[in-house]
C-alpha cells in the first residue's frame, strides 16, 4: 500500500472513486427500459446508451496504452479497434459488466504504481501518428473524461423517472 501522502496514492483513490461513481450511475441506468436507455436525448452523444458506450471504449483504449507501455510493449498495431463499433453494447446490463471489469483493471493498474512510475512514458496512437505522454497525464485525462461524460449521463437521466444517484 502506498503512503496516503503520495501522488500515486491519489491516483489509487481516484480509481476507486471512479469505479464507485460508474457503479452508482450504471445502477441507476439499469432501471431504464432498453428503449429508454437508447432513446434520443439532448447531449453531446444522442443517448444514454451512446454516452455510456463511449466512456467504456475510451477506457479500453487508454487502459491498453497504459498497460502496454508499462510492460515495455509498443502500442497494439490496431489500437483504434476499440472505436470500430461506436456502441458495442445495446443494453445496460452487459455494458455495466464490461465497465466494472474495466474499472477493476484501472484500479489494479493504479495500485501497481509508485511515484517513480508516474513520469513513465505512454505511447498513444492517434490518427495523425504516435504521441508520447506520461502516465500521470494520461490517468488525469481518463478520470476527467469519465467525470465529464458521467455528468452528461446524469443530466440525461434527469429527464427520466429514475431517481438520480
Amino acid at each position: 500500500m502506498t503512503s496516503p501522502h503520495t501522488l500515486s496514492h491519489h491516483f489509487v483513490t481516484e480509481a476507486y472513486n471512479n469505479a464507485w461513481a460508474n457503479h452508482r450511475l450504471l445502477k441507476a441506468c439499469a432501471q431504464l427500459t432498453d428503449a429508454e436507455f437508447a432513446a434520443t436525448r439532448t447531449s453531446f452523444f444522442p443517448s444514454i446508451k451512446a454516452t455510456a458506450n463511449h466512456i467504456l471504449t475510451v477506457d479500453w483504449y487508454y487502459l491498453e496504452a497504459l498497460e502496454r507501455s508499462r510492460a515495455g510493449q509498443p502500442p497494439h498495431e490496431n489500437a483504434r479497434r476499440h472505436f470500430a463499433v461506436a456502441e458495442p453494447f445495446a443494453t445496460c446490463a452487459p455494458l455495466s459488466a464490461a465497465q466494472h471489469e474495466s474499472d477493476r483493471r484501472l484500479v489494479a493498474f493504479c495500485e501497481s504504481l509508485d511515484d517513480s512510475m508516474l513520469d513513465g512514458e505512454v505511447q498513444i496512437p492517434r490518427s495523425v501518428g504516435l504521441f508520447t505522454d506520461t502516465t500521470r497525464r494520461i490517468l488525469a485525462h481518463v478520470f476527467q473524461h469519465q467525470i465529464h461524460h458521467r455528468g452528461q449521463v446524469h443530466a440525461m437521466l434527469a429527464g427520466t423517472a429514475v431517481k438520480l444517484p
